[in-house]
């Protein structure tokens, strides 16, 4: 095996992504450093594949300033390629697995990407993408016909100097918000804003003394931006393809992995296969992260009453990545029901404010929206300067949450402004609904959105999902609501439903929901 590339010292810049990796790879060379289920790597091999693709790049003439697009599914290589990227001072635009043609058109289109690299598993949307950009490069990891194989050509370049010819104010990652209000705006993420939450997250978030973290979605999203971290820390990363209980069971068991990252959903789909739970040994796992939406307080306990005391939860958005808020280990207390319903408190670095609409501070338990700033923000909204005002308003990040604060300094988010429903004259947010029909105990999963009514002009309508084998009957269910919460937040009908749409991300996709209903009709949240 060839000697790891030297890292530079003297040409290398602080406060970057390239410089977190390359520091991580000469500590600790020898170690397990992330295996796909298919290639294993030490950090040392990281390195090497990591110098490999930065010589691959350059030979396509890629250099500082320019961008690159991703459409892989998890796999070791395609980091090493983000990696490389961030060395080089190339931007980086992962595309998400499971979005349209039409969408990756737009994205690529907008981004500015000069080269596009798919692995084998998205084949078959290579045509279509140039027939929408028919001037964009576009080269595989593996064999994709038309498209030139650049793990074949990894194998005969000599892995180049990890050197860091990045800044720390330059966008390393171009990430596009989810679109579920509108066309996806692309996020402009500098390695100094990712070099804090990295470091952030490396500190607040309690991991295991030797993090061994399995990875179970897309690595384009908060799943792969948790890898930094890991790796500063010298711990090990196991990539899975998608997400079945009884195969992330099995490799927790196998490989004793003693950490992950859940949406809700997934924490969710683990409660319910029991039978997946009792065929495997999980008691290594120490720390089960969760976030990017919301989790009831009911559905909580239960996952803490399975999993024992071993939950964090963290708070924060695209614009401002992953950590504006934790909660701990610790404040996961079932003496302190209440405290469940908490997305924790806002970390060291940030300032956290609820402002109302005039950008007063709201007192204690009142609502309002939280506004951040900080070293975490992102730069801006590409190529959208109006948005970008607009999101900055004041001087403050808005991040269209609403919240309340309580008296020990706790957030407590109660839902986003655009989907606050106004029934009655009385402002409803779906979350406070959502969680009192969860705490039934036959319920699996529910979404909550506000629909036309000639009286109320809004009524609340639930779609719920039974657990398995439960029966439930939706006049009871409002009862059940009408009695934890009182008559304006009563649903006005509750349908039972198969599967609840979500988006890309795992989030309740309100506005799937909402499209049979306001068709033709404007909707409004002042």
């Amino acid at each position: 095996m060839q000697s790891i590339p030297s890292l530079d010292s003297a040409k290398t810049g602080s406060g970057t992504l390239g410089r977190l990796v390359c520091s991580a790879i000469a500590r600790f060379r020898d170690r397990q450093a992330m295996s796909d289920g298919h290639t294993e790597w030490t950090y040392r091999d990281l390195g090497e594949a990591i110098g490999r693709f930065i010589s691959a790049l350059r030979n396509r003439g890629l250099a500082k300033g320019d961008g690159i697009a991703v459409l892989s599914t998890n796999r070791v290589e395609a980091f090493a390629l983000l990696c490389a990227a961030n060395l080089l001072g190339v931007r980086y635009t992962p595309l998400h697995p499971l979005a349209a043609a039409a969408e990756h058109a737009f994205i690529l289109e907008d981004s500015g990407a000069a080269l596009l690299i798919v692995d084998t598993g998205f084949a078959e949307r290579v045509g279509s993408l140039r027939q929408s950009l028919p001037g964009l490069e576009i080269a595989a990891l593996g064999a994709v016909p038309g498209c030139p194989d650049i793990l074949t050509e990894l194998a005969g370049l000599a892995p180049a100097p990890l050197v860091d010819h990045a800044d720390s104010e330059a966008i390393a990652y171009l990430a596009y918000t989810g679109g579920t209000t509108g066309r996806s705006k692309g996020v402009m993420l500098s390695h100094r804003s990712l070099v804090t939450m990295a470091s952030i997250i490396a500190a607040e978030w309690e991991w295991p003394r030797l993090p061994r973290y399995a990875v179970v979605t897309p690595i384009t999203h908060s799943g792969g931006i948790n890898i930094y971290p890991v790796l500063h820390l010298g711990g090990y990363v196991r990539l899975m393809q998608g997400f079945k209980a009884a195969n992330f069971c099995h490799v927790v068991e196998k490989e004793r992995l003693n950490c992950t990252f859940l949406v809700p959903t997934l924490i969710g789909a683990l409660l319910d296969d029991a039978g997946s739970r009792a065929a495997f040994d999980l008691s290594s796992l120490e720390l089960i992260i969760y976030g990017a939406a919301p989790i009831s307080p009911d559905r909580l306990r239960e996952a803490i009453d399975t999993f024992g005391p071993i939950f964090l939860q963290h708070y924060g958005q695209t614009e401002c990545p992953q950590c504006a808020c934790t909660l701990r280990r610790a404040d996961h207390d079932l003496s302190r029901i209440e405290r469940l319903g908490s997305c924790g408190v806002p970390v060291p670095t940030m300032e956290l404010k609820l402002f109302d609409e005039h950008m007063q501070e709201v007192e204690v338990g009142r609502p309002g929206e939280i506004c951040v700033r900080g070293p975490l923000m992102m730069s801006g909204y590409w190529k959208q300067p109006d948005a970008t005002a607009a999101v900055f308003a004041g001087g403050w990040l808005h991040t269209g949450d609403v919240a309340i604060r309580d008296s020990d300094g706790y957030i407590y988010i109660v839902d986003r402004t655009k989907d606050m429903i106004i029934s009655g004259g009385f402002n409803i947010y779906p979350r406070e609904v959502e969680d009192a029909i969860m705490s039934h105990p036959d319920v699996a999963q529910a979404a909550v959105i506000g629909v036309p009514d000639p009286k109320w002009g809004e009524a609340v309508k639930a779609f719920v999902v039974p657990r398995p084998g439960r029966t439930l009957n939706p006049a009871a269910l409002m009862q059940h609501v009408k009695d934890k919460r009182g008559g304006p937040w009563t649903p006005k009908s509750v349908e039972l439903v198969m599967e609840v749409p979500l988006t890309s991300l795992g989030k309740v996709d309100r506005k799937a929901l909402r499209a049979r209903y306001w068709q033709g009709e404007s909707r409004s949240v002042s």
